[in-house]
């Protein structure tokens, strides 16, 4: 048997230690641009896309609003956001399940930033690899649907526990579905005592006013 020894490296610590270095230039440059930006995270079909065109449409006359829309493929919700009125670009993520901050850094190069007062970044649809990835955002939000259950905080921990905001979506279904509101909202507040819980229908507008202000009072915060 041989006797030669082997480094062994460990990927994921470098690649999460690479990817804080580069959160922080995306956060310098927002800073330099005067630049809110809002990581947008939730699973397909929660509602994002819904969410955000509601969002832009409340935001519009006060700021001037850009989106990056990031999926693996296709330019579906590129189109529907860039209807509201945003400035849009589409991010192909290659294959890749979530963005990471060097991701973020050259779509917002590509987006512009010399126009822009507030930029959207409708994450790739998943509950567990955009939470790992710091891209240097001002505020993370993440959506949860009803139909999705409330037990997504017991499996999905860190995307909880890393959010600033967490919205309760679609909640005109909730009479068609088991979903405990007081049971999630606890889940939730025990990973995380701090995240702001808002319960919207993007449909129908429920609850928008709350995130509206919310999302308002972190922005003018900042600036």
């Amino acid at each position: 048997m041989s006797d030669r020894t082997f480094e062994i490296l460990e990927t994921k610590e470098r690649v999460i230690a690479d990817n804080d270095a580069e959160a922080a230039k995306v956060r310098k440059l927002l800073d330099e641009h005067k630049i809110f930006l809002v990581n947008l995270m939730a699973s397909p079909g929660a509602g994002k896309t819904t969410t955000l065109v509601r969002t832009i449409n409340a935001l519009k006359d006060k700021y001037r609003i850009g989106v990056m829309e990031a999926d693996v493929d296709s330019d579906v919700d590129a189109k529907t956001v860039s209807l509201a009125g945003a400035k849009v670009i589409q991010l192909h993520t290659g294959g890749s399940c979530h963005m990471d901050a060097d991701m973020t850094r050259r779509g917002l190069e590509g987006l512009g930033l010399d126009d822009v007062d507030v930029v959207f970044l409708e994450n790739v649809g998943n509950l567990v690899c955009p939470a790992e990835f710091d891209v240097g955002a001002n505020k993370r939000v993440m959506i949860l649907s009803v139909p999705e259950g409330d037990d997504k905080p017991l499996k999905y921990p860190l995307m909880f526990s890393v959010s600033d905001c967490m919205l309760i979506g679609k909640i005109d279904v909730a009479p068609v579905f088991d979903f405990d509101f007081d049971a999630c909202k606890k889940r939730v507040k025990a990973l995380n005592p701090d995240i702001e819980i808002i319960e919207v229908s993007s449909l129908k507008g429920d609850g928008f006013d709350e995130w509206i202000n919310w999302l308002t009072q972190q922005i003018e915060r900042s600036r």
